[in-house]
């Protein structure tokens, strides 16, 4: 019980003090959006990378898993939304928000404080794989879009940048002058709390309300996916703590991201931008639960 509140509570902590910020002071969302996206989060995943002691079976076993997750919840929301007979554009949105998960501003600031600087380093590579999978396949799946399109928006990530920085100083074992590790590792270490806190100002500004399709969605997001996580692990035969993070990073709730997306390329925004707060609120119950079956492993 005290990993799993010390795992709950910093992020709860944290993301209600966004709450709070969003009602009481005057924030530019999408500065502090950009901010997290463009700097934090990829100056986090380069300093990660490059002091990472992440092994290469755990690294491939991570990438595999969380690919063929991915794919098993495609098929499972795929079949859900025939069954509920929904429109072409209401079941794109509904495959998207089950399928996308929030593996960075909730995933790895979960995954540290539930396993600490070994969890992080898991669940950064499955926000990478997340990342790809999101940016490539996404506009392809609301929009129709081919290959080239996918290829442009995953060349402008700094995330795909920033971890092939990280990697590239790895392999080649070369020593920043003058420190800047040090200054990376420091800029880094502000991307979670940052990322928590604006999740909390859009959890302040967005109607919580469930119906059929939200709740489903977040049933799928929330509990079905980290059971297929587990099972795939279990059948890859990873390590322990790779099946740990593989699960706890297959449970979050729906990315942000995703209502970027639906804007953009097509599929109900509003709807969408419901979901990821439903989720996000359940989240709240479920990932204790999910945790604690978790470290039972």
């Amino acid at each position: 019980m005290n990993v799993i509140l010390s795992a709950l509570v910093p992020v709860t902590f944290i993301i209600s003090i966004g709450m709070i910020a969003g009602r009481t002071l005057t924030l530019e969302r999408s500065t502090l959006s950009q901010l997290a996206v463009y700097i934090l989060t990829p100056a986090l995943i380069s300093s990660s990378l490059y002091q990472a002691r992440l092994s290469t079976d755990s690294t491939l076993g991570l990438i595999i898993g969380y690919l063929i997750t991915c794919l098993l919840i495609y098929g499972v929301s795929l079949g859900i939304s025939k069954l509920l007979r929904l429109k072409s554009g209401m079941e794109t949105s509904f495959i998207a928000t089950s399928l996308f998960a929030n593996t960075g501003n909730m995933g790895l600031p979960f995954a540290t404080f539930a396993l600490g600087e070994a969890g992080l380093d898991r669940a950064i590579v499955c926000l990478i794989v997340s990342s790809l999978i999101i940016f490539s396949t996404g506009p392809a799946l609301l929009q129709g879009g081919g290959l080239r399109d996918s290829l442009r928006l995953i060349v402008r990530l700094p995330l795909i940048w920033a971890m092939i920085a990280g990697l590239v100083l790895r392999v080649f074992s070369i020593d920043l002058p003058l420190r800047l590790d040090n200054g990376l590792d420091l800029l880094g270490s502000a991307a979670i709390p940052i990322a928590l806190i604006v999740l909390g100002i859009q959890l302040s500004t967005t109607t919580f309300k469930i119906g059929l399709y939200e709740g489903v969605t977040a049933i799928i997001r929330l509990l079905v996916a980290p059971a297929i996580a587990y099972s795939v692990g279990r059948s890859l035969g990873l390590e322990v703590l790779d099946v740990q993070v593989l699960i706890l990073q297959s449970a979050m709730p729906t990315a942000v991201n995703t209502v970027v997306l639906v804007t953009q390329f097509g599929g109900d925004a509003s709807w969408a931008a419901r979901t990821v707060v439903v989720s996000t609120v359940m989240a709240l119950v479920t990932l204790p639960l999910v945790l604690w079956v978790t470290l039972m492993l």
